[in-house]
């Protein structure tokens, strides 16, 4: 591979379009990804991927790069409801592709749950001919609405245009007659895309969440959640079988809320082993146990300090060759000798673009799908010919933003009240000193989930509007093991906001704030941190916006009253007086600054009724505050134009209130 070809590549690909003052900031930070769910085909020879249109609406366009002037487009949805998912080749001219989406509920359960969201599978020519709904429908005599579209198992890469799939089956009410489907549950089917000739591989079984081929076609994998009259245990059973063998075995059990057990993932198929996930000294690391009757079980890789989080696949079997990390940047341990001696030398022909991924590959694994990027690059797709040893740029991610001077990002720790240092990311604007600058803290969401090193929209934006940025990794985040998570980040909520507070005074300690001039930004579980934040230090912050926040505990233990996680959330959340102090909505009272909500009707997540609450308690206790609604939008707001005026308003509340 020739590295100066490849950097003369790389500067023409970031070159300017237009000059960076011309540039709408908001609209071009806020608009979606131009390029998703990126797939190669079997034979290499063309792409698939999806574009945004208007509003939540996404397009699936096909092209063969250096003989397509235009690309062909197979699919459109419009968003209201289907949304686009992803798409994968099934062959090298049609495609599966996963659409979702969120609906009005006219049931008589709409007091109960006034939104249903959905998801249906679909098959399509790359022309866009002869589509085919894979999901199992309802009909008039099915009990209930099919909700669940099922998931693709097994390409089956040898069996053009079949594929392995779960299915959701639902009872049905008609009698004297076999064509019902008496018993309901997941089954697994093999279907041909092209013709619906179906055939049964895995009939319904009660409770079953999971299953897991090895790739060549044999389901191998089994988990069925464990429900005590109604109630998730959390806990989820897996079941295995032996090379040719129709009996299932005890394998592992697994929970989810205290990630105690082995949690299999994927099938070695050369090798009789599943890989998976189990804690290791309090982290995640990646365990391989054999499927050949003895469960033997060996480590596969751990990381002294943080959880291994994924695993690393490729090729049309999804083979498993490696792992993955995240520190202060995620890293990758590729097992294939290959494989890793090429990203190496992609690493190093490409310095400005330290995060490299293969994306996709061809059915011979000779033609690669790459993407690179940084923390001050969205990202660039490439495809590397092997054989020629050759890489040509297809398309950058975000080219709204090409001319745009974006902001480095740096990881940094501070020192919380009791000593502990926490890890987290500085974004400083581009240009000046650094320093008494307006600044945000912005705490993520999740509680479970964590900030990592590389381009983030919302961040750069406001960077690039002059504020620095501190995104802390609190106690409470997850990826750091479970004596970093804590309890968890609302039971554990006073540890975890005091990590938030503590980074906006470091911000100060170090110059780098003016203290009148510091906000806080957050969103989901970071805009509960920024209310609570604003509750508990009342003078430290100026200015806040949260984000499709939580903002009353009791309120969104109860949403989940109805549902078979209940006790799980119930548990999660904690009783108490502490879910008192620690629900923003019922001490609005204490907070002094300006807030500024947002908050979509179709959120699935945190339901529009917590800012409502918020709203309300906000305006009895007389806190100069504004609520932005944005209808049928969901928790992300996946809506360029949606997003670019949340960029511009709480930009422009901020500098308000911050008297800037």
């Amino acid at each position: 591979m020739s590295i100066r070809g490849m950097a003369a590549c790389f500067a023409l690909a970031l070159m300017a379009p237009a000059a960076a003052a011309e540039t709408d900031l908001a609209a071009a930070f806020g608009a979606r990804e131009q390029l998703q769910d990126v797939s190669l085909s079997p034979d290499g020879a063309r792409l698939a991927y999806i574009v945004p249109t208007k509003g939540q609406g996404s397009a699936l366009l096909t092209i063969t790069p250096g003989k397509d002037a235009n690309p062909s487009v197979a699919l459109v949805v419009g968003g209201d409801p289907e949304r686009l998912g992803g798409c994968n080749w099934i062959s090298n001219d049609r495609l599966v592709c996963a659409l979702w989406g969120v609906t009005p509920n006219t049931s008589e359960s709409a007091a109960f749950h006034p939104r249903l969201s959905f998801s249906r599978i679909v098959a399509i020519d790359a022309n866009g001919g002869n589509p085919k709904m894979l999901s199992k429908s309802s009909n008039q005599f099915s009990r209930g609405y099919n909700r669940y579209g099922g998931e693709v198992i097994d390409w089956l890469p040898e069996e053009d245009g079949i594929v392995l799939m779960t299915r959701n089956q639902l009872a049905d009410d008609r009698l004297g007659t076999r064509l019902g489907a008496a018993k309901p549950g997941i089954v697994v089917d093999k279907i041909n895309t092209r013709t619906m000739a179906t055939s049964k591989i895995e009939s319904p079984r009660e409770n079953v969440v999971d299953y897991i081929s090895d790739r060549h076609g044999a389901v191998r994998v089994m988990g069925v959640e464990q429900i005590d009259r109604h109630i998730s245990s959390g806990t989820t059973r897996y079941y295995y079988r032996v090379a040719g063998s129709r009996e299932w075995q005890p394998l592992s059990d697994y929970n989810s809320v205290n990630r105690t057990g082995f949690w299999p993932q994927a099938i070695d198929y050369e090798r009789n082993a599943v890989y998976g996930f189990r804690k290791k000294d309090g982290l995640m690391a990646v365990f391989r146990v054999s499927l050949d009757g003895s469960k033997k079980e060996e480590l596969v890789f751990s990381h002294p300090q943080v959880d291994v989080d994924e695993l690393i696949h490729i090729g049309r079997r999804h083979r498993v060759v490696g792992v993955s990390y995240a520190t202060d940047i995620r890293e990758a341990k590729l097992f294939d000798a290959d494989l890793a001696k090429l990203t190496a030398s992609l690493s190093r022909a490409l310095p400005d673009q330290p995060l490299v991924r293969v994306v996709d590959s061809s059915a011979d694994e000779k033609k690669l799908l790459i993407w690179a990027g940084s923390d001050k690059d969205p990202g660039i797709y490439y495809i590397l010919d092997r054989a020629t040893r050759e890489m040509a740029i297809f398309q950058p991610v975000r080219p709204q933003l090409e001319g745009v001077k974006l902001a480095k990002v740096q990881p940094v720790t501070y020192a919380a009240a009791d000593g502990t240092v926490v890890p987290a990311y500085l974004t400083l604007p581009a240009e000046g000193s650094g320093k008494n600058l307006p600044a945000i803290v912005m705490p993520h969401g999740g509680p479970g989930a964590r900030d990592e090193w590389g381009f983030d929209w919302l961040s750069q934006y406001y960077a690039a509007r002059g504020y620095a940025v501190l995104q802390p990794n609190f106690r409470g985040s997850s990826g750091y093991g479970d004596d970093w998570f804590q309890i968890n980040g609302f039971q554990s909520w006073r540890v975890a906001i005091g990590d938030v507070t503590d980074a906006g005074r470091w911000l100060i300690k170090q110059g780098i704030a003016n203290p009148a001039k510091l906000a806080i930004v957050g969103w989901s579980y970071g805009g509960y941190a920024a209310l609570q934040s604003a509750v508990v230090d009342p003078g430290l912050f100026k200015a806040v916006v949260a984000i499709a926040p939580v903002t009353d505990l009791p309120a969104l233990k109860e949403k989940a009253r109805w549902y078979t996680n209940y006790e799980l959330t119930k548990d999660f959340i904690g009783s108490g007086p502490q879910t008192i102090e620690g629900s923003p909505a019922r001490n609005a009272g204490r907070i002094k600054s300006p807030v500024f909500l947002v908050h979509g009707t179709y959120d699935e997540n945190v339901d529009i009724e917590q800012s409502k609450l918020m709203d309300s308690k906000l305006r009895e206790a007389g806190v100069p505050h504004e609520l932005i609604v944005f209808d049928e939008r969901d928790h992300y707001l996946d809506d360029g134009e949606a997003r670019a005026k949340l960029l511009r308003d709480s930009d422009a509340f901020l500098r308000k209130s911050m008297g800037m």
